[in-house]
């Protein structure tokens, strides 16, 4: 396909339009025209990119038969109503939202596992970005599976608010402030069930009617639908008081038995993804000190199961924001267009 001269950012006054922007600065796409679109509300709105000043545009005027690829990141409601609208007008479409993953003839994808199928008759000019956490944990294990075959995961999420968005993060701080000023008061509550600040919430999008939440499931329909349909996915998904970057305690169940000098070997080969191990005491990444703000899977703790050959453990951290949101997008762009 031909270089990518125009490109749109929907979405791109939130948090993930942000990052998409950033990602931009450091040099994705250098010779692409960018053209931020958005709600009414943030028309007009300026944003510098590249030295150059943008003016925000209303989505619900915007043409996409100007530019050849559109970055969604504004909620599944949005992408359900002007994400066909673009492919109409030939645009490509790449969505961050949950909206159409789950449609049997709309790529997955996660470049680092499975961005062969965009080659495919699959592909017909949309793509879905997986959830946040799903990334982060598949881009990790897929070595792992492709030379021991994972057939279980065991999995607890310690989610950031920046994946709810700035409201979340605003509330964080607003509520850790008024605690600490005032330990006995009684923090009202915006966003989340309950108080976020120093508290864990095992509670991450809507409960089903099998009491797993939504983002518990996403992973594990997610992680059959684009590394393997046989692997049984067991997860916990919980919010903690971070505001950016998840981390996952992962337990994986093998065919083979675990060889784990292979496995260090195959993650330090794997491109994107560092390995803390074998450097001091403290062989792990963690969200605030080495996530945030980085374009790599971190993975840490690595360990086999005490009780079985064919166990082991690792800790998964990642900045939602980048390889779990804009990232990614723009990773399946790049394999999309040849640059």
């Amino acid at each position: 396909m031909k270089e990518l001269k125009d490109l749109a950012i929907v979405g791109a006054t939130g948090l993930v339009g942000h990052t998409f922007i950033s990602l931009i600065e450091e040099g994705f796409f250098p010779n692409a025209k960018i053209h931020l679109v958005a709600s009414e509300r943030s028309k007009g709105k300026e944003i510098e990119i590249r030295g150059i000043k943008h003016k925000v545009k209303s989505l619900k005027e915007f043409d996409f038969s100007t530019v050849q690829l559109a970055l969604f990141s504004a909620g599944a409601s949005t992408a359900k109503e002007f994400a066909p609208k673009a492919l109409k007008q030939n645009c490509i479409v790449i969505d961050n939202s949950s909206c159409f993953r789950y449609e049997d003839d709309v790529p997955l994808i996660v470049p680092e596992v499975n961005s062969h199928i965009l080659d495919s008759s699959m592909f017909k000019g949309l793509v879905a970005n997986p959830n946040c956490s799903t990334i982060q944990m598949l881009a990790a294990i897929k070595p792992i599976h492709d030379e021991f075959e994972i057939r279980k995961i065991n999995v607890t999420t310690f989610q950031a608010v920046s994946g709810t968005g700035k409201e979340a993060q605003e509330e964080l701080v607003s509520q850790s402030n008024s605690k600490l000023n005032n330990p006995e008061i009684d923090l009202t509550t915006e966003v989340y069930e309950k108080p976020i600040a120093f508290n864990a919430i095992p509670h991450c999008d809507d409960f089903q009617e099998n009491r797993y939440t939504k983002e518990e499931m996403k992973m594990v329909w997610e992680t059959n639908k684009i590394l393997d349909p046989v692997i049984e996915v067991n997860p916990t998904c919980v919010r903690v008081p971070v505001l950016n970057g998840h981390s996952e305690s992962v337990h994986l169940t093998t065919k083979k038995k675990i060889d784990l000098d292979k496995v260090i070997n195959l993650l330090r080969a794997t491109k994107g993804v560092k390995v803390f191990y074998g450097e001091g005491p403290e062989d792990y990444p963690t969200a605030l000190i080495d996530a945030d703000g980085n374009n790599d899977v971190m993975v840490g703790r690595i360990r086999k199961d005490l009780s079985k050959d064919n166990g082991m453990n690792l800790w998964i951290v990642a900045d939602n924001l980048r390889k779990g949101a804009a990232l990614n997008t723009i990773q399946i762009a790049e394999q999309i267009f040849e640059n």
